[in-house]
Parts: C-alpha cells; sequence; structure tokens
C-alpha cells in the first residue's frame, strides 16, 4: 500500500511529493531532522524530540516551520492515514528554495520547507538484535565539529554504516583523540560492574533523547552513571556495552573490533535498562 506522507502542508501519496531541486536541504545539506517512535500506534518521547528540534534550527538561525501543536497534530495524522502500530515518524525542516543556488544563506522571511514521512516497523520492540547484540568495529571519527546539531548531512555516518556492512558486523564507533564519540546513529555506553559509563554531552556527540530517558532510567535503578570518555581497550575489556537511540532503543554490544565483550552475549543491564525503558515509555506515550 502507498504510504501517505506530509510536505508543506499537504497530505498526499508518497509517488506524488516533491521537493524543488533548489530547496536547501538537496544542493546544501542545509536542514535539519528528528526521527520519533512509535509503539502501540502512540508517539515516544515526542517532546524530547520536538525540544531538541527547537534547539537545532536555532543552532543554525533558521525558523520554526509551524507550531509545536501543529507537528504534533501532523505527526498523530500520519500514524492514523498510514494505521503505523510500530514504527518510526521521520520529520525534516530545511532552510527552504530561494529559487536559485548560492552559499549565502536567503532572506529570513523565506518559507522552510517540512517533510515527513512514516516507517512501518512491526517488530520495532521485539527486533531479533536485541535477543543476540550489536557487533561493531571502530573507524576514525571525520565528522564536521556540531555533531550536537542533527543535521540532514549525513554523508560519514552512511559510510561508517557500510564499512561496518562490509566487515560483515553491524555498526561501527566512531573514535577520536583515541577515545569513543558515539556510534553512526546512537549514543555508545560501556557498564563496569554497577558503573554505567558514557561520553559526556559536548558539541563532540548528538545529544540524545533517548540517552536522556536511559540516563534518568538508570539513575532510577540505583546504578552509577559517569559520564566520560573511554578507549576502544576499555570498551573491549568492560562487562557490557550498549547503543541507545530511537530507532533501537537500548541495543546491547557484544563484541568491537573482533573481541567479544563480557561472555560475548547481550549482559543483564543492558537487558533491564531495554526494559525499563520500553515499560516506562509505553506509558509516557502520547
Amino acid at each position: 500500500m502507498t504510504r501517505t506522507v506530509y510536505v508543506n502542508g499537504q497530505y498526499l501519496p508518497e509517488h506524488e511529493a516533491t521537493v524543488s531541486i533548489f530547496d536547501r536541504g538537496f544542493l546544501m545539506a542545509d536542514g535539519v531532522y528528528e526521527v520519533t517512535s512509535v509503539l502501540d500506534g502512540k508517539l515516544i518521547d515526542f517532546d524530547g524530540h520536538i525540544k531538541r528540534l527547537h534547539r537545532s534550527l536555532s543552532e543554525l538561525d533558521m525558523a520554526a516551520p509551524c507550531s509545536d501543536e501543529e507537528l504534533i497534530a501532523m505527526h498523530r495524522e500520519l500514524v492514523k492515514l498510514n494505521h503505523i502500530d510500530q514504527g518510526m515518524i521521520y520529520l525534516q525542516v530545511t532552510r527552504g528554495n530561494p529559487g536559485d543556488r548560492s552559499f549565502v544563506f536567503p532572506p529570513a522571511d523565506l518559507p522552510p520547507t517540512i517533510v515527513a514521512f512514516t516507517q512501518d516497523i512491526p517488530n520495532l520492540a521485539d527486533a531479533p538484535a536485541a535477543k543476540t547484540g550489536f557487533r561493531v568495529i571502530s573507524i576514525p571519527d571525520l565528522r564536521w565539529d556540531r555533531r550536537d546539531i542533527k543535521t540532514v548531512q549525513l554523508l560519514y555516518p552512511s559510510m561508517g554504516k557500510m564499512a561496518a556492512k562490509k566487515a560483515g558486523v553491524d555498526d561501527s564507533w566512531f573514535v577520536e583523540d583515541g577515545a569513543v564519540t558515539e556510534g553512526t546513529s546512537n549514543n555508545a555506553y560501556i557498564v563496569k560492574g554497577n558503573r554505567i559509563i558514557t561520553r559526556q554531552l559536548s558539541t563532540d556527540i548528538l545529544h540524545g533523547i533517548t540517552r536522556v530517558a536511559v540516563l534518568r532510567f538508570a539513575a532510577e535503578a540505583q546504578f552509577e552513571v559517569e559520564e566520560r570518555p573511554f578507549t576502544i581497550e576499555e570498551a573491549q575489556n568492560a562487562d557490557e556495552a550498549f547503543s541507545t537511540a530511537a530507532s533501537i532503543f537500548v541495543m546491547p554490544v557484544v563484541e568491537i573490533d573482533g573481541k567479544a565483550v563480557g561472555n560475548g552475549k547481550p549482559g543483564p543491564v543492558a537487558q533491564r535498562l531495554r526494559e525499563l525503558y520500553l515499560d516506562e515509555m509505553r506509558k509516557a506515550a502520547i
């Protein structure tokens, strides 16, 4: 069945949806995005995603495309029109279509472009990978220095995914100055005893919405949270490792650069945090 998508205020069959060739998102990667999970037909942590969207827009001096009320109504309508029980909603906002190509920003009053679409993932909460865990490799972090802004310039993360695929594993973890920054589309963690260790927030990493919730649940469950850089060697010798993102929730990492983490199976901490996250997020979904 053809999806219904959203483009600049209209709900359209996906094959009818178009964006100008002069749109700055297409020409300059001049845009930001958010991805919201859907469980049981409801939006997960939507308020966090909207707050981060506003932060990304502000950092790029871009105007909000519409009100928050209109955004939530649009998301709910897409869920309804596409009969999504479990899946994702991708939202992208660009600086718009100035009618030609230029490195200079167009006038501030140019209407932004806003598009959104659903991805139906029936087994999102029960992904088979969560039972076996991810295997990852490490690669140099060659991205720009404002990774805290969720922009659409995702070429290098895509190259990282392809490097992982070529190596026969699930993902890549980026390394800069000897320490792990994050995964290609997720935040990275290790576990030592009762301590959960993850890189502190800065411009070096994306300020993950799932990260915020998972660390809160971890603290409430009496885990010690330590925010600092860690090395690949430290991760390989940890008791457990895992990644978090809206698309994977809490995903155990069982192998790093060919070396098993712990016993090479999903550990109890990652599994417990995944259960806590899914339970609590389902209760708070809207």
